[in-house]
């Protein structure tokens, strides 16, 4: 009887297969903030609250150790930030071709940022008011020190003080801004001495933009150093937060953070119908050229600290240099739609908290509210939390449930941020072609 032979099976060569690995991680940062991401979470549950592995001050402990990268890596973007934003409006502004184009990219931006935050506000607005998910939570969750809440302002919003608020945009003392990291007035600054270069000739600018053009490139050189911290940072700061806030946490106030999820979930999709419809931009190719920005700002909680590394995805997506170095730091300072929808929801949260009943009448008010407060909103981590204590003091909403929307707030803040980049490179899309005589670059690989 014949022997029967089968084919060699195919040899698996495991050291080959996790040299490969390495190789594929290391060569690419998105994948390497991926597995930092997973790697925090898992370590976070391990030593978070419900294992009950460490006490409560050792975790607090190891989570401020594990943290340290995330805060040297946002600490050396927030060192450069001003001459970054600085350099790269002014130099937007002009190398952006004529001042007709110039004003049809301004005219166009502040259409998108108002359009767009006010259709985030109505997406937060509807689903709070549909599934209103702080009916009977009220004394139920307590998840943060009241003490830690910030005071309100009641009269922040007063309508009578609207001529000083709209003066005050302007800085009186650029330095003290700088100083401040006032960055809405750092922006304004900017903007005024951008337009300002255009009227001026050019051989007497000149001297003047080489020494901007030459601090951009050191800035871009040390957030450069900063992004071989992305990974640990991204690691240590995940770990944290999921130590910190915990498991129980996220389950006892699921219907608030669902609701919020959904709402920057349907928004980021609106976006993506954006690039699709207009920019002839399909979410695969969006995806590629972007998603490491995108780890990158759901891990940082800073469309800010993002900046640059959104500037690049846009040149990589076909957007001119110009384009990319004017609009991408105007939208991490005044496109804040994902704010505004968070902001909605946690509003009539909290007033369903309370037990108030919001009118129609009130509620477009806040709408509008949330809007004006949301752009020029400072794109750090936490921001909003201030903002949102006012608006509840200004609507005479208790901010009791503060301590609860103060729990997650970490966590909703990195998907929002993350949907605020997203709106930052649509527009930078939507705007590629705007400037003219320049022509657009070539998508960079």
């Amino acid at each position: 009887m014949p022997i029967t032979t089968f084919p060699e099976l195919p040899r698996i060569h495991l050291g080959q297969q996790s040299a490969k690995m390495r190789s594929w991680i290391s060569t690419r940062l998105w994948a390497q903030v991926m597995v930092g991401l997973v790697l925090g979470i898992v370590t976070g549950l391990v030593f978070g609250p419900e294992t009950g592995l460490v006490s409560a001050d050792t975790a607090r402990w190891l989570g401020a150790w594990l943290a340290l990268p995330g805060q040297l890596f946002l600490g050396l973007i927030a060192m450069v930030l001003v001459p970054l934003v600085f350099a790269s409006i002014i130099g937007g502004l002009t190398g952006s071709g004529s001042g007709e184009a110039l004003q049809r990219i301004g005219l166009r931006f502040a259409i998108f940022v108002v359009a767009t935050t006010f259709a985030a506000a109505g997406i937060g607005i509807a689903l709070a008011t549909l599934f209103r998910p702080g009916a009977g939570l009220a004394g139920s969750v307590v998840v943060a020190d009241p003490a830690d809440i910030p005071e309100g302002d009641p009269a922040f919003f007063d309508l009578s003080m609207a001529p000083e608020i709209i003066s005050g945009i302007l800085p009186n003392n650029p330095t003290a801004s700088i100083v401040q990291g006032d960055l809405m007035a750092i922006v304004v600054f900017a903007l005024l001495i951008g337009v300002a270069a255009t009227q001026v000739p050019r051989d007497k600018i000149t001297p003047f933009l080489s020494v901007l053009d030459a601090l951009l490139s050191i800035c871009m050189t040390i957030v450069k150093w900063a992004m071989f911290l992305a990974p640990l940072a991204v690691f240590g700061m995940m770990a944290q937060l999921v130590m910190r806030i915990g498991l129980d946490t996220l389950i006892g106030v699921s219907a608030y953070v669902g609701t919020v999820l959904l709402g920057l979930l349907l928004l980021f999709l609106l976006y993506l119908v954006i690039l699709a419809v207009f920019a002839r931009t399909g979410p695969m190719a969006f995806f590629r050229q972007a998603g490491e920005t995108l780890l990158l700002a759901f891990s940082t909680s800073s469309s800010t600290a993002v900046m640059p590394s959104t500037v690049q995805s846009a040149r990589k997506l076909g957007v001119p240099r110009q384009v990319a170095n004017l609009v991408a730091p105007l939208g991490a300072t005044m496109n804040m739609a994902g704010t505004a929808l968070y902001q909605s929801v946690a509003i009539l949260f909290l007033a369903q908290m309370s037990g108030i009943d919001l009118n129609a009448g009130q509620i477009v008010l806040i709408t509008v509210t949330l809007v004006a407060s949301s752009i020029g909103a400072p794109g750090t981590p936490g921001v909003s939390i201030a903002i949102l204590v006012s608006v509840a003091a200004g609507f005479g909403i208790p901010a009791d449930g503060m301590v609860i929307v103060m729990g997650v707030d970490r966590l909703l803040d990195m998907s929002r941020t993350t949907v605020n980049v997203t709106g930052d490179l649509t527009a930078s899309m939507l705007l590629r072609n705007v400037t003219v005589p320049v022509s657009p670059e070539p998508a960079q690989s």
